[in-house]
């Protein structure tokens, strides 16, 4: 690669793919409003379908974050400070409802080295090394 040239670090999705199992019937049904034009497709009747059981529920789930002290929304973990944090003899504790994501220039050493726990719920963007090297750290 030319001195000049360098490689940019690629944005993450801003969306996670989840698999679910649905009865004929109910599959059925949403494929009728898809077909009335209702939705767009499958998964447009799938996302309102969950924003509404969230907005029903939404009281409940900010007492549950703000209960757990949870991060809400997208955390990221540099290395620049992992190793701040490093230097600074702190050990984090990452509590995240959202995507947390660890730079992909953070070696599993350091990872252990600065982070006490890791709580996800949501999605966690880390190398397979660094995942691996917290798995005994993941709640």
């Amino acid at each position: 690669m030319p001195d000049n040239v360098r490689e940019l670090r690629s944005k993450p999705p801003e969306t996670e793919k989840i698999t679910i199992n649905l009865g004929y019937v109910d599959l059925g049904h949403v494929d009728l409003m898809v077909q009335e034009g209702f939705y767009s497709n499958r998964t447009d009747f799938i996302r309102t379908a969950i924003r509404n059981q969230l907005e029903r529920h939404a009281d409940v789930v900010k007492q549950s974050y703000a209960r757990k002290s949870l991060d809400l929304g997208l955390r990221d973990y540099s290395r620049e400070q992992l190793e701040a944090a490093r230097r600074a003899g702190e050990m984090l504790h990452i509590n995240v409802l959202g995507l947390a994501s660890i730079g992909h220039d953070v070696t599993p050493e350091l990872a252990r080295a600065t982070i006490a726990s890791v709580s996800v719920l949501g999605a966690l963007h880390a190398s397979p090394l660094v995942k691996a090297a917290l798995a005994d750290r993941m709640r």
